[in-house]
């Protein structure tokens, strides 16, 4: 009788969730139509206005401007419902509010809808509440509320649904947020060209790092697959939703290693309701910094031989130290004194000056001190003539003028460079001297002419960007950091890596301890672990394993989610049957429905090549991540994944037994959402052959 009673409890529940989905999307689709008869009034308005301002009529630019920003929260809303259509919440939280004595149930989707301005019917993923159903268990807790006391909460029931397409396929009540049953199932899904959210099936320690408070600096490695660029995606989007009145999306940049991780990237950010933010390349940050100063005709190379040196945190302190010499010589701080006045400004208060301003360049702590000598003329001629009071103004009005000297950002730079291998005989900087010479530097004398800009010339203190967030961290040098972190001394960083991911082994990243050093300055700032591999089934997750070993020398071990697949394939056939082979399986694994396929080649040469064999179209943009088959050296797949990985040719000559081409290999392979496909002519990598099977290999 009593599982009669609830069985038909059960049932009753379902219903009840049936009519509250069927009550969400009529009134999603009441506000879409609503939206959409608005966005078309405004759009109308917008053409008005530009007509006008084309006209010149009155302050029609003003209207125009804003009416423009009326119709871009027009479609961003328009835009939120139409995709809650599909899925207009995913869990849902009852709960005492024992700080306001209220009871609550909250829905929470991914976009927040509301019947009105004031009246919630769906919770947005981003707001405070909702960090309930992602960290709380049940009973007794709190959250947090940015800028405001936390809130007291005893917590009843937390359930997770699963709806797509506007139906309730199941739901289940759980302790914790998203149950394996769920995320496998997504996880399982086929890899469209587009970097997909989480926000369904955040996981806890994901969840810790995009919460994490905006005024610190953060770091985090993450194994492949721990989804460090996705994490870092929502925290930009719960910082602009969280932090609106202190933030502006134009005061947040992306940086990554290359223009199709930045094309990757840029594909998941409107999903994330996050607009007009920059993205830039490693290698384009310090000329956009400098401005001005980056004269036209100075150019980015490939790294130069030594960038092995340049490149690591030894190097840039040395330079700042040389900085920081030339400054106290150039100043050389004394007693100023005039024959008629007597002391104008003592050692003493000029000291006091740089104190109050210890970051100011060279520039700038010359004019202040300019100020203050000033300044005192000023009070000491105060009873004098005015001829008087001229000539000793023009007499101190530039005592502090390094401009005499006729600096330039590239002289100081060789002179140091010289100084350096003076030093240190075992260095040798000749073919970066050459090559700042003619102009040309790599990205590191890029960034060392963005640290001489900040400490000698800089006019005025960057305030460009406020957050920062970097992937691929590892493939650059502490050198780039420690020098943006000098350039921008407000701004806030958040820092996303692999070290056994780092393709440029000699002058990026194998630890983090060097990056700590130069980037954390705050007990605040954190360094987080993301262990756990969301992306690989459990056959490829092993098959890296191995790798990563060599790859990381114990470091970091990937821990994968459950999901089984297909075994690694290994074909291994004769030179002349190695291309008909890779056309065969391209063509199987395109039957399967895989949207996204990689065809992972060695070096750029390489995948040209292979492209040409292949018939594939040069014209094609490899820029951008798209669907179908792509063939790419491995340095242009970090980052991204696909559904289908084909490693072409992975033999002794190409990947030898060392951890630079561990790491290379490891991030191959690491690509493989779903299947991966070794295929090889030759005897394989030593990395791989020990512990690859006969019976895996197709004669």
């Amino acid at each position: 009788m009593a599982g009669k009673k609830g069985a038909i409890k059960m049932n009753q529940d379902y219903q009840e969730e049936l009519l509250h989905l069927e009550s969400c999307l009529s009134l999603i689709q009441e506000n879409i139509r609503l939206y959409e008869a608005r966005e078309q009034a405004s759009r109308k308005e917008v053409t008005a206005l530009f007509q006008a301002v084309r006209k010149g009529e009155g302050d029609s630019y003003g209207q125009l401007i804003a009416s423009q920003n009326i119709l871009e929260h027009l479609q961003n809303s328009l835009r939120k419902n139409r995709a809650a259509l599909d899925q207009p919440y995913f869990g849902r939280i009852v709960y005492d509010d024992l700080t306001y004595d209220t009871s609550e149930c909250c829905y929470i989707g991914k976009n927040g809808i509301s019947r009105n301005q004031t009246d919630v019917a769906i919770v947005d993923w981003r707001a405070p509440v909702a960090n309930v159903y992602y960290e709380n268990g049940l009973g007794k807790g709190c959250y947090a509320v940015p800028g405001s006391d936390d809130v007291e909460i005893d917590l009843h029931q937390k359930r997770t649904y699963d709806i797509s397409n506007g139906q309730l396929h199941g739901y289940y009540d759980d302790d914790i947020a998203a149950n394996d049953d769920l995320l496998v199932k997504y996880l399982s899904q086929n890899k469209d060209a587009v970097l997909g959210d989480i926000i369904a099936t955040i996981q806890k320690e994901q969840n810790t790092i995009i919460r994490d408070l905006p005024n610190k600096n953060i770091i985090v490695q993450g194994v492949a697959g721990s989804g460090k660029t996705t994490v870092a995606l929502h925290r930009i989007s719960y910082l602009l939703y969280n932090y609106e009145e202190l933030y502006k999306p134009s005061e947040f940049c992306i940086i990554g290693s290359s223009d199709m991780l930045l094309h990757y990237i840029r594909s998941g950010l409107p999903e994330l309701d996050v607009h007009h933010i920059h993205e830039m390349r490693m290698d384009a940050v310090f000329p956009y910094l400098m401005g001005k100063a980056w004269k036209k005709q100075y150019q980015i190379v490939a790294d130069y031989p030594d960038a092995s040196v340049k490149s690591h945190l030894p190097f840039i302190r040395a330079l700042d130290g040389f900085l920081s010499r030339t400054i106290e010589d150039t100043l050389h701080l004394s007693d100023i004194t005039d024959p008629d006045l007597g002391v104008i400004l003592s050692q003493k208060s000029m000291a006091e000056t740089w104190s109050y301003h210890p970051n100011d360049s060279l520039y700038q702590m010359e004019r202040h001190l300019n100020e203050r000598i000033l300044s005192r003329l000023k009070f000491l001629c105060t009873e004098k003539t005015a001829d008087f009071r001229k000539a000793k103004r023009q007499a101190f009005r530039k005592h502090f003028d390094s401009s005499a000297r006729k600096w330039t950002i590239p002289g100081l730079y060789l002179r140091f460079l010289q100084d350096l291998e003076e030093g240190h005989p075992e260095l040798d900087f000749s073919i970066t001297r050459e090559g700042v010479s003619k102009n040309r530097l790599d990205v590191y004398d890029a960034a060392a002419f963005g640290l001489i800009q900040r400490r000698i010339f800089q006019k005025q203190d960057q305030e460009v960007f406020s957050q920062i967030f970097i992937d691929e961290a590892q493939d650059f040098g502490e050198t780039v950091y420690y020098v943006l972190k000098q350039v921008l001394n407000d701004c806030y960083f958040t820092i996303m890596g692999d070290v056994s991911q780092n393709i440029r082994y000699e002058t990026g990243m194998n630890d983090w301890d060097q990056l700590k050093e130069a980037m954390f300055d705050s007990p605040k700032d954190s360094f987080y672990l993301l262990q756990k591999s969301y992306r690989n089934t459990i056959e490829i997750s092993n098959f890296a394993g191995e790798v990563l070993k060599k790859a990381s020398q114990g470091g970091y071990q990937i821990d994968p989610v459950i999901r089984h697949g297909k075994p690694v394939e290994v074909i291994h056939v004769s030179s002349q049957d190695l291309l008909h082979h890779l056309e065969m399986t391209l063509q199987s694994v395109q039957k399967k429905g895989f949207e996204t396929i990689a065809v992972i080649c060695r070096t750029e040469d390489e995948a040209a090549k292979l492209k040409s064999k292949l018939h594939m179209s040069p014209a094609r943009d490899d820029t951008s991540f798209h669907n179908g088959v792509m063939v790419l050296p491995v340095s242009l797949t970090k980052g991204l994944e696909f559904d289908c990985v084909i490693l072409w040719e992975p033999d002794e000559t190409r990947y030898s037994d060392h951890p630079k081409d561990a790491k290379l290999l490891y991030v191959a392979i690491t690509r493989a959402l779903h299947e991966l496909y070794v295929m090889t002519a030759q005897p394989l990598s030593p990395l791989l052959s020990s512990f690859l099977s006969e019976k895996s290999m197709v004669e």
